[in-house]
């Protein structure tokens, strides 16, 4: 991937990842929590929400070594699952509130792909729209891997009985060395699932 190809990829991440931790904020809002808001997070502007290492240390490695699976994230917005009206499922919905958001994107900007024949748009729409459906399929099926802080920690979590709490404070105990391991070894796995989902979206393969 070329320098410049690489900082418009890392931008679109960006943007989707703000997005994405906006939603969660609204989300808790919506289940009654303002911490997002009372901290001035609610907020599409990206100096807000970057995390040096998350939004653009470790998607540039990625992009410049070449991994088939590119990730990154946001600085968490934060809210409190005390003040939710229904504190398991005012989680379960916060959590997935980002990753829905990522996916609405996708399907958008998928259906735009689909409907582009019919107006003869130039190269550069595809270029753009490609990534973009790609950037926010990742994240979505990034953030649905069940290990902590991910999204689908969070929502596997609050499903689980009580008699496995045990597996669960294994899995915060140990989880930055359970991502990194994740990320580095077992991401690329994720790519068959991107991939389908991408074909659904777009009609196109990658």
């Amino acid at each position: 991937m070329q320098p410049i190809d690489a900082i418009f990829f890392i931008a679109i991440l960006i943007m989707s990842v703000v997005i994405h931790e906006i939603s969660h904020g609204f989300m808790a809002e919506y289940f009654g929590d303002k911490t997002a808001r009372m901290a001035g997070r609610l907020t599409l502007n990206p100096i807000k929400h970057l995390d040096p290492i998350g939004s653009i240390l470790l998607p540039a490695l990625l992009v410049f070594s070449g991994s088939h699976f590119l990730i990154g994230w946001a600085k968490p917005v934060p809210y409190n699952p005390n003040n939710l009206t229904n504190k398991k499922w005012g989680t379960i919905a916060v959590a997935a509130a980002g990753v829905l958001a990522n996916l609405l994107i996708a399907l958008i900007f998928g259906i735009l792909i689909r409907l582009a024949p019919s107006f003869n748009l130039p190269l550069s729409f595809y270029n753009i729209t490609i990534e973009i459906v790609m950037v926010n399929i990742g994240l979505a099926i990034f953030n649905l891997v069940p290990i902590p802080p991910l999204d689908g920690s969070k929502i596997l979590f609050n499903l689980l009985p009580d008699s496995m709490y045990s597996i669960v404070q294994l899995l915060e105990q140990y989880s930055l060395i359970f991502l990194v391991i994740f990320i580095f070894f077992f991401s690329n796995y994720l790519y068959p699932v991107l991939s389908f989902l991408y074909h659904i979206f777009t009609g196109l393969v990658i």
